[in-house]
């Protein structure tokens, strides 16, 4: 019987030097790799001319003598991070952050718990990127190849490793202190597993990783990048967990609270919510809503903000004053590049989805915010990555967050 190893991991990238650029980047930088390894980048302006990537100085336009048989190369984003891999010794070989998902944790907590052991940093994900798929024969090979999942062939019985990965990036240790009691215990690799990190440019990254499946990954990597990924900050909307029934209950719909179910749902939903550091909890002031953002808010010393016209009256009443309201959050979360996590009702959730379709990039992206009530379970949230553009706000990544209720 085929057995599947289930895994995942990420990019971990950071800023050279910890000096984060004002402005990361631009949907208008094309950038790709070349077979070499070079980064290539360019932008063209309105007039069709192409010019240096933005960011790019006088010195950084004079060729380097040492790349003078090389493809051109500008000083865009690319050139100012670093990307972590990490080599296995009992491989020997030079990899992404990965491990295996444990028993009871979701692919998304796995990716930020094995990020963490292994890069020795605390982690917040990014935009997902993508997943590999090959036979666990084959773990630590340098002929590692994808495995054909249409492929009718003996291989399809094979033991295989499936992995997905996503865009990461490092949090402040006050952070990660906050966040602790909501993700739990992450713990340093041992020196057998994982015995150096190194942080390397993308392009020499990619002449450094071992396997083709890697290279891969980063390929997707800088496509997000050319989305303008660097940018984007997570924005969660939740729906509260299970209420009562509204038949049921006495009292008004305002103090309407969550059932035991709904709050099962709700502390298990705390441990995906810490995998995006959201900073800032919101939430419409009826009882419900805060009930589920309240464990996360006393796990991490964080207050609540109480959003009015996100109510499901205020709603009815004013639809436009309660879009206004999340746009600002919106607006706000980007100028401070702070993760935000909102909690909402059903029937406001759908007309928000109704405005954030037209935010997406693309429709197949906007299809994931469904049209059709109940829009999304009781208890679950849509992680969305939204970065700025001169044409406003637009969403690059949407992941459905669902908890591990055991």
């Amino acid at each position: 019987m085929r057995r599947i190893v289930e895994a995942a991991g990420g990019i971990l990238y950071r800023w050279k030097d910890d000096a984060e650029p004002t402005r990361a980047s631009s949907p208008s930088v094309k950038s790709n790799i070349a077979t070499d390894g070079t980064i290539i980048a360019n932008t063209t302006d309105s007039d069709g001319e192409t010019t240096a990537a933005p960011g790019a100085s006088d010195a950084a336009s004079t060729p380097d003598p040492a790349q003078a048989d090389s493809p051109a190369t500008a000083d865009n984003v690319l050139n100012r991070i670093e990307l972590c891999i990490v080599h296995r010794p009992k491989y020997d070989d030079w990899s992404w952050p990965k491990g295996k998902v444990d028993p009871n944790e979701s692919h998304r907590h796995a990716a930020v718990r094995e990020i963490g052991e292994e890069s020795g940093l605390s982690v917040e994900l990014g935009p997902y990127l993508g997943d590999i798929e090959y036979p666990l024969s084959e773990e630590g090979s340098k002929q590692r190849h994808t495995k054909d999942r249409s492929a009718d062939t003996k291989d399809r019985s094979a033991d295989t490793k499936h992995i997905q990965f996503w865009m990461a990036t490092p949090i402040s240790a006050i952070d990660n202190l906050r966040r602790t009691h909501a993700f739990g215990p992450v713990h340093r690799a041992d020196i057998g597993e994982i015995d150096e990190v190194l942080w390397l440019t993308p392009a020499e990254a990619r002449k450094k990783l071992s396997h083709s499946t890697d290279k891969d990954i980063l390929a997707l990597f800088v496509d997000r990048v050319q989305e303008g990924a660097l940018d984007a900050v997570p924005v969660i909307i939740v729906r509260h967990g299970k209420a009562e029934a509204r038949k049921l209950w006495k009292g008004s719909d305002a103090n309407r609270p969550i059932t035991p179910r709904g709050a099962a749902a709700a502390y298990a939903l705390n441990r995906e919510l810490a995998c995006f550091n959201p900073t800032r909890l919101a939430t419409s002031p009826w009882v419900r809503c805060q009930e589920t953002l309240e464990m996360f808010a006393w796990q991490t010393g964080r207050d609540m903000v109480h959003l009015d016209p996100l109510t499901e009256d205020a709603y009815a009443a004013a639809p436009d004053t309660a879009w206004e309201c999340l746009l600002s959050e919106i607006e706000f979360a980007l100028e401070r590049r702070q993760p935000i996590a909102i909690c909402m009702h059903r029937p406001v959730i759908g007309g928000m989805f109704g405005h954030l379709r037209s935010m997406c990039v693309a429709p197949s992206l906007s299809k994931r915010l469904i049209a059709k009530t109940p829009f999304m379970p009781t208890g679950t949230a849509v992680a969305l990555f939204v970065t700025p553009t001169p044409h406003g706000p637009k969403i690059i990544d949407i992941q459905k967050v669902q908890p591990l209720v055991y």
